[in-house]
């Protein structure tokens, strides 16, 4: 599966808040984007959110941007 997610990173808390017209995720991560530790974030929320092992998803695009392509397999 794939799925488009927009991050925002150093929020108050990580939660999915909802979904942009074009069905792009939006994520609230409350890592900050240094170092890939929002990206991880990301990837761990993704994971537990939908039941499936962390090593499961990837970040395919836009590593240092807040639209990316996530793959969970």
């Amino acid at each position: 599966m794939v799925i488009r997610v927009k991050v925002i990173p150093k929020s108050s808390k990580t939660e999915l808040v909802g979904y942009l017209p074009d069905g792009t995720w939006k994520v609230k991560v409350a890592a900050a984007p240094e170092k890939g530790k929002a990206n991880r974030a990301l990837c761990e929320f993704l994971a537990e959110r939908l039941g499936v092992a962390k090593s499961r998803v990837r970040i395919v695009a836009g590593e240092t941007s807040p639209l990316k392509r996530i793959v969970i397999e």
